[in-house]
């Protein structure tokens, strides 16, 4: 009879110890009672595999990818305005760039290359042309002469970026520009008597017609800039300065004093400066056109030449990337 008793009890704190962990809820493994599901303070964990992370915000200044190398072929349709002269004896050439065609004698020959590689840049542009046209010389005699103007241009420079983005950049640079200057001049002989004398201070014994060449390199620095405005168009923007005089030596004209026609020493000098910038467009992942406005001003004195025009005009490029 007690044994009874005693299994009766047993079994009775069993079951209420049950019930008693049944409604406490769940424990942990120190026996501590956890926050049930319908407490408020139970935490459901959602292990879906579709749940949406929130968009992570894109940085104002994405890197552009390590290498980057284009070609392209500039159009420059520039006027020339300002003295050009061979062997001392100096013309105004003055025509705007919608008159270039016609004065164009050869097709002009252009390139442009621009290579990148992290911060670094590569880049220059070359153009060679020569133009022809009818000058008067009334400073010297009265009659006119035809000038044929040959000219070279090549850059090239090595640049880094202070900012590298692919919607912003800026760049300084440093480098180089040659200038090559080739001139012939027939005189028309109209029995002035000073040509005589005009043939001995150009060497020219028996002929009213010369010519002669000259090139030079003018060291350069500058800063270029891009920056997008919309989609695939930014606009573009480069300035630099050059020459310094560094080829500066002496320089002489020629020129009609009283009766007569003497040479006389001239100031040497030697600078170059440029503005350029524009519209860019990428048409296509790998096809790119520029189009904006360039302006080119030499002042170069040396032994007989002058070159001081201002070249400015529309200019217009396409080219690939890659």
């Amino acid at each position: 009879m007690r044994r009874d008793v005693l299994r009766t009890l047993a079994y009775g704190s069993l079951l209420f110890a049950f019930a008693s962990i049944t409604e406490a809820g769940p424990v942990d493994l120190n026996g501590n009672a956890l926050p049930g599901s319908d407490d408020g303070k139970a935490v459901k964990l959602d292990n879906s595999k579709d749940k949406e992370l929130p968009p992570v915000a894109k940085s104002w200044c994405e890197t552009p990818p390590e290498w980057e190398v284009r070609i392209g072929l500039p159009g420059w349709l520039s006027g020339i305005s300002g003295d050009v002269g061979v062997k001392g004896v100096v013309a105004d050439e003055t025509f705007s760039f919608d008159q270039l065609l016609t004065h164009l004698t050869h097709v002009p020959l252009v390139l442009s290359f621009d290579t990148r590689y992290q911060r670094w840049e590569f880049f220059g542009d070359g153009m060679f042309m020569v133009l022809g046209d009818e000058v008067s010389l009334p400073g010297l005699l009265f009659t006119n002469a035809h000038l044929s103007l040959t000219s070279g241009l090549g850059e090239a420079f090595v640049g880094y970026r202070l900012i590298n983005c692919t919607r912003a950049s800026l760049s300084l640079f440093a480098g180089f520009r040659y200038t090559y200057l080739g001139g012939e001049l027939n005189i028309f002989d109209n029995g002035d008597a000073r040509l005589a004398i005009l043939r001995q201070l150009l060497g020219l014994p028996k002929k009213l017609e010369f010519s002669d060449d000259t090139s030079w390199v003018d060291p350069v620095i500058g800063a270029r800039g891009k920056i997008g405005i919309w989609k695939a168009i930014s606009l573009y923007a480069e300035i630099d300065g050059g020459g310094f005089n560094v080829n500066s030596n002496s320089a002489y004209s020629i020129h009609r004093q009283g009766q007569t026609i003497v040479r006389t020493p001239v100031e040497s000098s030697d600078w170059s400066y440029q503005v350029q910038g524009g519209l860019e467009v990428q048409l296509t992942r790998s096809i790119w056109t520029q189009m904006g406005w360039r302006y080119l001003k030499y002042d170069y004195h040396e032994s007989g030449f002058t070159y001081e025009p201002a070249l400015s005009g529309p200019f217009i490029q396409a080219g690939i990337n890659f």
